[in-house]
């Protein structure tokens, strides 16, 4: 468990380190999915918009997600007046960022297959320059 943390963690920090490049203001949220309040992994914002963001980091080619963690990223988001973003770093690929839409519903969870990452993710520099309004146009 200590390593699965050290490496979610590490994955954490990569991001904030890229958004602050980015000009971004960026930082990992203590506590976060440990805390009985709803929190994002990271927050991100610029003067135009704000990021919530959930990460995690897999050696596998899928990732699931608990109900609770994506109900929890939505609650905050919302009250927080903030976009919902799901990141996911696979093995010897580049993060992919997804809304909560593009994730598929198995009926128990919440999936992000490498394939689905390809095929609906944004990159990092897509997600800085985006809007998730105008993703789609």
């Amino acid at each position: 468990m200590k390593n699965h943390k050290a490496k979610g963690s590490k994955g954490e920090r990569e991001l904030v380190k890229l958004f602050n490049e980015a000009g971004w203001s960026c930082i990992r949220v203590a506590g976060s999915g440990s805390s009985r309040y709803p929190a994002p992994d990271i927050l991100a914002a610029n003067a135009i918009r704000r990021v919530a963001i959930e990460c995690k980091v897999t050696k596998e080619n899928k990732k699931y997600f608990q109900n609770q963690e994506i109900d929890q990223l939505q609650e905050f988001s919302h009250k927080f007046g903030s976009e919902s973003w799901i990141g996911v770093k696979f093995p010897d690929q580049p993060w992919y960022f997804l809304m909560l839409e593009d994730l598929k519903d198995t009926g128990r969870c919440w999936l992000v297959s490498l394939e689905i990452a390809q095929m609906k993710g944004l990159k990092i520099d897509e997600l800085l320059e985006s809007s998730s309004l105008n993703r789609n146009l």
